[in-house]
């Protein structure tokens, strides 16, 4: 286990390590309701977005491309295969990071001028790889997609 992981644990038992251990896993066991289906949704875009890295790949049979259903046929200048998924995710973790920790996505990249185009590029992939993965994005965003509201918004300003 990591430092990170046991530093709470270790502060609220005054450094005793043995206490820290017991401590952690009396707080697993609150955890009645801990089913394999919770821990594949607990975790991290990166992930699943490193299942597509070619080591990754490799070592999971090479089959996990099977997902993206609807993805088109390679051609000889674009190939649609798992390094060009990781990259399309990639993309998107990027943009995960950037607002998950509070950095302006309406802005060009690194000057003060607003601009809407980074944010409805990645919004655009994302909705395309809902398509490849055969999900009605539109079902599954109905009341919640307001991205191009907000982006026209900005726009107007």
């Amino acid at each position: 286990m990591s430092l990170t992981r046991m530093s709470r644990y270790l502060t609220a038992c005054n450094g005793d390590t043995r206490k820290a251990m017991i401590l952690y896993r009396k707080n697993l066991q609150l955890n009645l309701q801990y089913t394999h289906a919770k821990l594949v949704a607990a975790l991290g875009f990166g992930f699943w977005r490193y299942l597509f890295s070619p080591h990754q790949y490799r070592a999971t049979g090479q089959n996990l491309l099977q997902i993206f259903r609807a993805r088109p046929q390679s051609t000889y200048s674009v190939q649609y295969n798992a390094s060009y998924i990781f990259g399309e995710l990639a993309k998107i973790n990027n943009l995960r990071n950037r607002i998950a920790h509070h950095k302006p996505i309406c802005f060009i990249p690194g000057h003060p001028q607003k601009d809407t185009t980074f944010v409805r590029q990645h919004y655009n992939l994302i909705l395309q790889l809902f398509r490849w993965l055969s999900i009605d994005e539109a079902a599954l965003l109905y009341g919640l997609d307001h991205i191009s509201t907000v982006c026209n918004e900005i726009d107007t300003l």
